[in-house]
C-alpha cells in the first residue's frame, strides 16, 4: 500500500533563479537527524552563524527546503 504525500512545489528555472543565494546557518543542528546534518555539510554550513554564497540551482533549492527551519536565505 502506498501513501499519498500530496503535491510538491515545482521550481522552474526563471531569470530570477539564475542569480546567487546567501545562506546563513542561524540555528544549531544539534538534535537534527543525520540526513539534515549531512545536507548542512553538503551546503558547506558547518558552524552556527556561518554564511555561504551558492548559485541558485534546483539542486541547491532542494537542499535548502530540507533545512529551511535552520537557515536564513537571502537573494543576492
Amino acid at each position: 500500500m502506498t501513501r499519498h504525500r500530496g503535491l510538491k512545489k515545482i521550481y522552474r528555472m526563471d531569470s530570477e533563479m539564475a542569480g546567487t543565494l546567501k545562506v546563513t546557518l542561524t540555528k544549531s543542528e544539534i538534535g537534527s537527524t543525520r540526513k539534515i546534518r549531512a545536507t548542512l555539510v553538503g551546503l558547506g554550513l558547518t558552524k552556527r552563524e556561518k554564511t555561504i554564497v551558492r548559485k541558485d540551482t534546483p539542486e541547491i533549492r532542494g537542499m535548502l527546503r530540507k533545512v529551511e527551519h535552520l537557515v536564513k536565505i537571502e537573494e543576492v
